[in-house]
């Protein structure tokens, strides 16, 4: 319980102490958007990285030369835990909205460092407002904002399953023409989700896969690229099974 307790008190101490940059944050957007970006980027950047810190999270990362730099993104990933979401940011070279769900606009200060991130929130059950954010989504990649998104839809509750990709995430993608980037997660679940509400010191591996331009695909790959992009991240997930660290055997008196 004692990572837990050093966690969350980090999280709302930065919060809270993070206000004074809020308000900085905001000015800086009216004169110069791009410094914004980049300076909300460094701070979440920073606040993330203590968060991993203070929970004891190892990560390794394979195939990161494969993440183009000078064009933005779409990063489709299988989703185990809310820590995938502070591993992968601590990591793009770029600024990066996240697609959450819309309940995140609920909590305070945490919701305007995600607005300040270009984080779009989904309601899933409104076709026509999720249409919407798709359609926000790809002028965000227009400007040169990447996008991630977690097509599950929810987080994946059993070992090694997969739950079915929502295909309308790779209109995102269809429609800006940028190239998806699939990242593969293990043992994600292992930090917290598998055994609530300790959170524990835990070996994650992370894998970003080759480019995937929509274009370059056949007619048949294009009509199931929900199923083709989950193929590969499959391919990527159980081949990185055999990479995770066993746990430290426990302590006893």
């Amino acid at each position: 319980m004692i990572r837990l307790i050093l966690v969350a008190t980090f999280v709302v101490l930065f919060l809270i102490f993070s206000i004074p940059l809020l308000i900085f944050e905001y000015f800086l957007g009216k004169f110069n958007q791009s410094a914004k970006d980049k300076s909300s980027l460094a701070i979440v950047n920073w606040a993330f990285r203590c968060v991993l810190f203070l929970s004891g999270v190892s990560v390794t990362v394979i195939g990161e030369e494969n993440v183009p730099r000078d064009v933005p993104v779409l990063y489709i990933g299988n989703h185990r835990s809310y820590f995938d979401i502070v591993m992968t940011y601590v990591r793009v070279p770029r600024p990066t909205g996240y697609i959450a769900k819309i309940g995140m606009l609920k909590v305070p200060l945490l919701a305007n460092w995600m607005k300040n991130l270009h984080c779009l929130f989904l309601d899933r059950k409104d076709i026509k407002q999720g249409m919407k954010t798709i359609l926000t989504a790809v002028e965000k990649v227009k400007s040169g904002i990447s996008i991630c998104i977690f097509p599950e839809g929810s987080r994946s509750t059993e070992p090694d399953e997969f739950l079915p990709f929502h295909g309308g995430s790779f209109k995102i993608a269809e429609k800006s023409g940028c190239p998806i980037i699939p990242i593969s997660i293990n043992n994600a679940e292992q930090v917290w989700e598998a055994h609530l509400p300790k959170i524990k010191k835990t070996h994650v591996v992370i894998e970003y896969g080759r480019p995937i331009y929509i274009k370059d695909l056949s007619k048949d790959q294009k009509r199931r690229i929900d199923d083709t992009v989950l193929s590969v991240i499959k391919e990527m997930y159980f081949k990185n099974k055999e990479l995770i660290l066993p746990p430290p055997p426990a302590h006893h008196p």
